[in-house]
């Protein structure tokens, strides 16, 4: 499980690795990437992350939630 908290702190639990912080944040993008398909497409996110990073711009944000799931 991972999520992005704010700029550049997210939470990782990975297995029994606990991560926080900036760490967290910067395997949270790296796992974004890998599962990427395409070198243009990752290259792609990689440089609008990098601009909106630096210029403090609002990315989306997208929040899943798990389904429903029927009362018995």
């Amino acid at each position: 499980m991972m999520a992005t908290i704010v700029r550049s702190a997210a939470v990782a639990i990975i297995g029994k690795l606990k991560l926080s912080g900036f760490i967290a944040w910067l395997a949270w993008l790296f796992v974004h990437l890998i599962f990427m398909i395409g070198f243009r497409n990752k290259l792609a996110v990689l440089l609008d992350w990098a601009y909106s990073y630096v210029a403090y711009k609002r990315g989306a944000r997208i929040a899943f939630g798990s389904p429903e799931r029927p009362r018995e």
